[in-house]
């Protein structure tokens, strides 16, 4: 199966994943073409994977959350040289499209979950027998993870921060069910919209192999999407379920990386296959503006000093994950892609760290505090790490919070992780300064849910979000 002829099958669909359904003679021409003339139709075990495995798509994760959290800062010089998107993301402005079309970070999720639902309508054609039993499982498995890991990534973005008061009622995302284009979408409420990412995740775990394929990290496994249950339900702030799949995952025996083993100052000391790795994916390079802002080896940004603080000296993340750029300021160095980009999939470390937190917040700060030493031992430089015992619960849920932040930077989880933390009554407020402008971003803003990108508004008359 080429996999260029499937990235133009789901690009000449890309608008109508979105419920996007074109008038008059345009909608005629649009969707009357039968592709079966100059495509192959997947329709074999074969077929099914090789549309999964194209990670050129099925492994690409939005960028926006990470422009607009706080984890760095831009110059004015920088920030000026930015693509209009990427600039009105940053200062959060009530419009960041500007009238732009094609919006990568909502493109991307709706093409994996179509080709999810490919696979999950052409499965439905296969006889299964003892022969293709384990494949057809596993295909299940990872069509079900994908439109998951696709429907949560949009939601994270587009829809409210899950708040169980009032998830019946708020407005989340289009979740779609069936590869047919022409189905009208419309947004389900949150409610609908992740009890559909947890319901899928949860079959998927039972249908998928029980080991990481180190040679295929783009896939999915049975660790991967038990860790991603632990995440969405942490993001959801149902902290009981996510230390269940959390120790489920952790059950299974998942190991840590040493970096001490690690080549400190390397542009790219971590590889794509390293130990941690769960399920591999990286933040969509969407222009060259955002490659320049969020690529590690590079002076692009400037990493939050206050961030850069909190790292003790005998810290090896300091030197493994960030670069010197000339004074007092850093840059980014390191990804577990091993690549410039950075990593937005799904490693053991984040497991320790739902986990820890999760014991917090039931009280048991013990076994947080194992959870957290078992991390850092393998984190500091040999021998200097004397470990971590905790006093108060809110000193130990700091102290959890800040090593989440300290281990996971760009890794596709702050964004969320301010969300949900405001909805605990965190107060988080946000600050950015463009050539002497301070602008901010109060704890309960209405725009840390994202607009809807114009053209989905325009082709399926969806509701926006209100900015």
């Amino acid at each position: 199966m080429n996999k260029s002829i499937w990235s133009f099958f789901v690009g000449w669909l890309m608008l109508v994943l979105a419920g996007a359904l074109l008038e008059g003679c345009h909608k005629q021409d649009f969707l009357g073409k039968n592709p079966n003339s100059t495509l192959i139709v997947p329709s074999t075990l074969s077929d099914f994977q090789n549309l999964l495995d194209n990670d050129l798509v099925m492994n690409q994760v939005p960028a926006l959350g990470d422009i607009s959290a706080d984890n760095y800062f831009m110059s004015d010089d920088l920030w000026q040289t930015s693509g209009s998107r990427v600039q009105n993301a940053y200062l959060w402005k009530p419009d960041i499209f500007v009238g732009q079309g094609s919006v990568e970070d909502w493109n991307y999720p709706y093409q994996q979950v179509y080709y999810a639902n490919v696979v999950l309508d052409g499965l439905e054609k296969i006889k299964v027998d003892n022969s293709n039993a384990a494949t057809w499982n596993s295909l299940k498995g990872q069509a079900l993870f994908t439109r998951a890991f696709g429907f949560f990534n949009i939601a994270r973005l587009f829809a409210p921060a899950y708040d169980e008061g009032t998830a019946v009622t708020d407005v989340g995302i289009p979740v779609r069910l069936t590869q047919d284009v022409q189905s009208p979408s419309v947004r389900s409420t949150v409610k609908q919209t992740y009890s559909q990412i947890t319901g899928d995740l949860r079959i998927a775990a039972q249908l998928l192999p029980q080991r990481v394929s180190m040679t295929f990290v783009n896939r999915a496994s049975r660790p991967a999407a038990l860790a991603m249950l632990a995440r969405v339900y942490q993001s959801m702030r149902k902290y009981d379920s996510a230390m269940i799949y959390a120790d489920s995952a952790l059950s299974l025996n998942l190991p840590l990386l040493d970096y001490t083993g690690l080549s400190v100052g390397a542009i790219t000391p971590f590889t794509k296959q390293n130990a941690e790795i769960l399920f591999q994916a990286v933040f969509v390079n969407y222009s060259n503006s955002n490659s320049q802002i969020l690529a590690y080896g590079t002076p692009s940004c400037f990493i939050d000093s206050t961030l850069i603080r909190s790292y003790d000296s005998n810290d090896l993340r300091l030197a493994l994950y960030y670069a010197p750029t000339g004074g007092s300021t850093f840059g980014l160095n390191g990804s577990y892609t091993g690549s410039i980009f950075p990593f937005g999939g799904l490693a053991t470390d984040e497991l320790y760290l739902i986990r820890a937190e999760c014991k917090v917040r039931t009280g048991d700060t013990t076994a947080a505090a194992n959870d957290l030493n078992a991390l850092l031992a393998l984190r500091w430089k040999k021998g200097k790490f004397t470990g971590i015992k905790f006093g108060s619960m809110g000193g130990a849920l700091d102290t959890v919070l800040l090593e989440r932040r300290k281990e996971m930077p760009f890794r596709n989880v702050r964004w969320t992780d301010l969300r949900r933390l405001n909805k605990d009554d965190a107060s988080i407020t946000l600050f950015r300064e463009i050539k002497g402008v301070r602008d901010t971003l109060a704890s309960n803003d209405k725009r840390y849910v994202l607009p809807i990108p114009p053209d989905v508004l325009r082709l399926s008359g969806i509701p926006d979000n209100p900015r």
